[in-house]
């Protein structure tokens, strides 16, 4: 028996909480995890896993083997990583998960750079705004909007930070005129972006002589996708609040104008997330360096042109 990838196996099995998951994860059949979790039990002489059809829980034993498996894992990936970062290109799988709007107004055009910096990564790019297990689900890290929560098991990497940016069409302005206070408010539509955390539409936040104001959004109309949010918005179905980065080319176009450029919100945070508990990978560090430069270089532009209504 390999007793290194034994042990690289099962941390993975608690990680996920599942073989299904591990396997997954490891992208190996579900048997060679199960026979893998035999072999070691076996080896070592005691119950690691208490596994039933429907659960499976990590025993005293087990945790503790856990623990040494993690800090002997981390050793050796650390070594490797220290001696091939010098000499070998970043390369194998990259599991990232970020926001659509994300993705098409500052990765995607740009993406090309990084496959011709890094030919030998191969990156799987999965787009929503939901809770994502980072570990359970095998992704390498995550890009999130805010500030993100404190964890014991996660890092942050601050990348920038943009606007939301308050804005209607054209035409739903000129039918129904532009609202120069945040109380004039109440006689707009106002077009509700429904959270994937929540599930109910996310109220506008501004700040107001060092006070916050809040403000329900949805009254008439809520979507969940971005596209179909930003659209209601060029369709003159109501007010939107969107990302500087996504409002930024359709108020150069004149297809949205800008309203209460007075009333701002403090700078929203954009952060990469990781695993604190695993030896940063060198294809993750890759990413985060890679797209912190690409946030640098493009959030300055994200202020440049944003008209008054």
């Amino acid at each position: 028996m390999d007793k290194l990838r034994a042990m690289q196996i099962f941390s993975r099995v608690v990680e996920a909480r599942s073989f299904a998951g591990a396997a997954n994860i490891l992208a190996v059949p579900r048997s060679t995890i199960s026979r893998a979790i035999q072999e070691l039990e076996a080896s070592l002489g005691v119950r690691l896993l208490q596994r039933t059809t429907r659960t499976l829980h990590v025993t005293p034993n087990g945790s503790l083997y856990y623990d040494h498996c993690q800090r002997i894992l981390s050793a050796i990936e650390g070594v490797e990583s220290t001696l091939s970062d010098s000499t070998v290109a970043p390369r194998g799988l990259l599991r990232v998960d970020m926001t659509s709007s994300f993705a098409r107004a500052v990765v995607l055009p740009v993406l090309r750079e990084f496959q011709d910096r890094y030919p030998a990564i191969d990156l799987t790019l999965t787009l929503g705004d939901r809770p994502v297990e980072l570990v359970q689900e095998g992704v390498d890290c995550v890009v999130r909007a805010g500030t993100p929560a404190s964890s014991a098991l996660l890092v942050a990497r601050h990348l920038g930070s943009f606007d939301w940016i308050t804005c209607a069409s054209p035409d739903y302005l000129a039918r129904r005129g532009t609202p120069h206070s945040l109380d004039a408010l109440d006689a707009y539509d106002i077009v509700g972006y429904q959270s994937a955390a929540t599930g109910r539409a996310t109220d506008w936040r501004f700040t107001v002589d060092g006070a916050e104001r809040t403000i329900a959004s949805g009254t008439r109309l809520i979507v969940n996708d971005t596209d179909a949010y930003l659209g209601c918005g060029l369709e003159g179905l109501g007010l939107i609040r969107v990302a500087s980065y996504v409002a930024l080319p359709h108020l150069k176009a004149g297809r949205l104008v800008r309203i209460l450029p007075a009333v701002q919100g403090p700078p929203v945070p954009l952060s990469l997330i990781y695993p604190q508990d695993r030896h940063l990978a060198s294809t993750v560090r890759a990413f985060a360096d890679w797209l912190g430069q690409q946030v640098h270089a493009q959030q300055s532009t994200w202020q440049v042109f944003l008209p008054r209504g």
